[in-house]
């Protein structure tokens, strides 16, 4: 089968096309012929070595949708041929096949939840329902603050916090462009990131939010503690920028009411699998009923992968990039 894979760490001239083996499923699992793979950035810190050394000719890609080409010993209600959406968490899905645990297999239903968009879907809206119901604990009535607006995470996070009940949500990017890109997706306004904590404190009369969103990590982090209203929290999910991990003072914390949580769909993968996939229904009812949008901005032949990770990686990015593996 023809893949992009990557054998050294490096930057996006690492991934390659090549020719490797059709993956056969084991135990719980399926193989999915792949239309179309999400790029994320996850699949770049993958390249860069965050999840270990490569071993081989190493195939990353998150989430995929395709059809059932087979099920291995165990799986049932996945018959072959059915369309499905699927996030791997072993990666896999630059790829012609690829294979998934089934219990992240997901059916695709309801006329808002093609092939193409369903290939945008499984990590970014699992990640978004997750980070605010999970980490960040969203209750009716709360104020959210989503650093990375115009991402696909922070795009589907917006609409997500209003079927979850959110009273007002505010966004922060990088660049005017991005700001007005964002304000598709109900944001009450979207603010540049140098300089949002006057602004969210300016839009809040001083109260500040109830959560925060945050995968961009150092300074943006720091000041995102500064603009919490009590008991509020902040759910990092991501260190896009790259930044030194930072070391806190806990006192600023109990003195000033604040929380600090996390949110990691890997780690969720391996130990509480059956709470990734209820977050993973949840989302995708949401995508599949039309009441949350994914906007994909950009497709790719798989061959260009290291074209849509450069693109990425640079921040140059609005909405979400997929990779056409079959039309």
């Amino acid at each position: 089968m023809r893949a992009i894979a990557f054998k050294e760490i490096g930057g996006p001239e690492v991934l390659r096309p090549v020719e490797l083996p059709t993956p056969e499923p084991g135990p719980g699992e399926v193989l999915i012929r792949v239309s179309y793979a999400g790029v994320n950035y996850g699949e770049v810190q993958h390249r860069l070595g965050d999840f270990g050394a490569p071993e081989g000719e190493t195939v990353t890609g998150l989430e995929v949708s395709g059809t059932v080409a087979a099920t291995g010993a165990g799986v049932t209600g996945l018959e072959a041929g059915a369309e499905v959406a699927a996030y791997l968490p072993d990666g896999g899905g630059y790829a012609q096949y690829a294979l998934a645990p089934a219990s992240f297999v997901f059916p695709l239903a309801g006329p808002a939840l093609d092939l193409r968009t369903a290939g945008a879907a499984p990590l970014v809206l699992t990640t978004a329902y997750g980070v605010l119901s999970g980490a960040g604990r969203i209750a009716p009535g709360d104020t959210v603050l989503v650093h990375a607006a115009a991402g696909g995470v922070g795009s589907a996070a917006a609409q997500l916090a209003r079927t979850l009940g959110a009273a007002a949500v505010y966004g922060t990017v990088s660049t005017p462009e991005k700001a007005r890109y964002a304000r598709r997706f109900g944001y009450d306004d979207v603010f540049l990131r140098d300089g949002f904590a006057e602004a969210v404190a300016e839009a809040t009369s001083g109260r500040g939010v109830d959560l925060v969103l945050d995968p961009v990590g150092g300074p943006t982090r720091l000041a995102s503690l500064e603009v919490l209203a009590p008991f509020g929290r902040v759910a990092v999910y991501g260190e896009a920028a790259r930044h030194p991990d930072l070391t806190l003072p806990v006192l600023s914390l109990w003195k000033n009411n604040r929380v600090l949580t996390g949110y990691n769909i890997g780690d969720l993968a391996r130990r509480a699998p059956e709470t990734l996939r209820r977050h993973a229904v949840a989302a995708l009812a949401q995508a599949a009923s039309g009441a949350v949008r994914i906007d994909i901005t950009a497709e790719y032949d798989l061959a260009d992968a290291a074209q849509a990770h450069q693109v990425l990686e640079s921040g140059g990015n609005m909405g979400k990039a997929v990779l056409r593996v079959r039309s």
